[in-house]
């Protein structure tokens, strides 16, 4: 299944992260080795960050976020996690049929 991680971040996040930023990255490559994390970022303008997760439960996208840096300092203001259900493309999890 597909997960989203999302965070919404305080106004001052792009110059409070600084000194937090190679923590946040040495744990998000820890969850790509893991193969749970596929895809993250910031969004334009940086307001907020969402993470793509893969895994059986939202579990692992739970404990990313609890152990992440940014939340743990107060840069982000809130964060939550919604199962994606993907259908279209490469990597979906689940196949539409091919008449749809």
């Amino acid at each position: 299944m597909h997960y989203l991680l999302m965070y919404d971040v305080v106004d001052d996040y792009v110059q409070r992260r600084a000194p937090l930023r190679a923590e946040h990255i040495a744990l998000a490559r820890q969850a790509v080795s893991r193969g749970e994390l596929v895809l993250a970022g910031a969004l334009n303008p940086p307001d907020g960050v969402v993470m793509l997760f893969r895994a059986d439960s939202p579990a692992p996208v739970e404990a990313f976020a609890k152990a992440d840096p940014y939340v743990v300092n107060g840069l982000v203001r809130s964060w939550r996690v919604r199962e994606w259900t993907t259908v279209v493309g490469r990597d979906a999890e689940v196949a539409l049929p091919a008449h749809i």
